[in-house]
């Protein structure tokens, strides 16, 4: 038997178990293949759910529009995401749809669920496309989706096109064109395989971003050999003496350095017993941080 004998042989009740992302074409066959609802039948289920809160109506109802979340996901195929993450995301939609709908209000459920399984949609998209806030607020976003279709040509919209569509949907010109740009871009991969035919591998970051140095074992040594090295000098330096320390100190590791002479004239001795102070805790500092 194949793959595709086997989808069409899948119950009803085990379609809610399988993941679209698993076999996708096999997930679009089987939900193919339940049987659309009635109007009666769809009214009668409606109202079990509704009254009595029964799961197997709820069940059966959305089984039966699982095929619509397929093609709706469809027409979101422009914006680079998964078609099984699409469908998986408007199933959720359709079942919140299910468990809101009043069956008194004289509409069928597929009218009243396009609405929630599009904005579950809308959801994942702005979340992950392109990895990149690209509308906040309520009008960018509908200028977001509604851009491609507004849209009279492949190429870049013109002046007069742009004040048309920035009319029509309520938004600044310049949002517009922002827009635009955000969704003419194109994306390149971070990993792209030097020896693949995509004329873009060669531009992937990985091949130019590479700190070819030091590996990471290299890094992380340098800098625990760093961290340890500027303990040890810390040491060092509380072992001696206040005027040695305040010497060294003021030598070397202030930005205005002291002169030998304007530290002799300090404490009152010359400039070469400053140098030979200086000379002794240098060495008993190499000593301690060398142990």
């Amino acid at each position: 038997m194949t793959q595709t004998q086997q989808a069409v042989a899948i119950p009803n009740s085990a379609v809610l178990n399988m993941a679209p992302g698993a076999n996708l074409s096999a997930y679009i066959q089987a939900v193919g293949g339940i049987a659309v609802l009635s109007a009666e039948r769809e009214r009668e289920l409606a109202e079990r759910l509704y009254y009595d809160e029964c799961v197997d109506s709820a069940r059966e109802l959305v089984l039966a529009h699982l095929r619509f979340v397929v093609h709706i996901a469809r027409s979101y195929s422009g914006y680079g995401l998964a078609e099984a993450d699409l469908i998986q995301e408007g199933n959720v939609g359709l079942m919140k749809a299910v468990k809101r709908f009043d069956p008194n209000k004289g509409v069928r459920l597929v009218s009243f669920a396009v609405h929630w399984i599009k904005a579950e949609m809308h959801e994942y998209i702005l979340r992950n496309w392109r990895i990149v806030k690209v509308a906040t607020t309520k009008a960018q976003r509908k200028l977001f989706f509604n851009l491609r279709s507004q849209k009279k040509s492949l190429g870049w919209l013109s002046a007069e096109e742009a004040r048309a569509i920035a009319a029509d949907l309520g938004v600044d010109e310049s949002e517009v064109t922002r827009m635009e740009g955000r969704l003419s871009g194109r994306d390149v991969a971070f990993d792209a395989p030097v020896d693949s035919d995509d004329e873009e591998s060669w531009q992937a970051p990985q091949h130019f971003l590479t700190d070819g140095q030091m590996d990471p074992g290299q890094l992380v040594e340098a800098e625990d050999f760093a961290k340890d090295s500027a303990a040890k000098l810390q040491m060092a330096l509380a072992d001696l003496d206040d005027r040695s320390r305040d010497i060294l100190e003021r030598r070397w590791l202030l930005d205005n350095k002291s002169t030998l002479h304007e530290l002799a004239e300090e404490y009152q001795v010359s400039a070469e017993r400053i140098r030979q102070l200086e000379a002794n805790a240098l060495k008993k500092m190499r000593a301690a941080i060398v142990a």
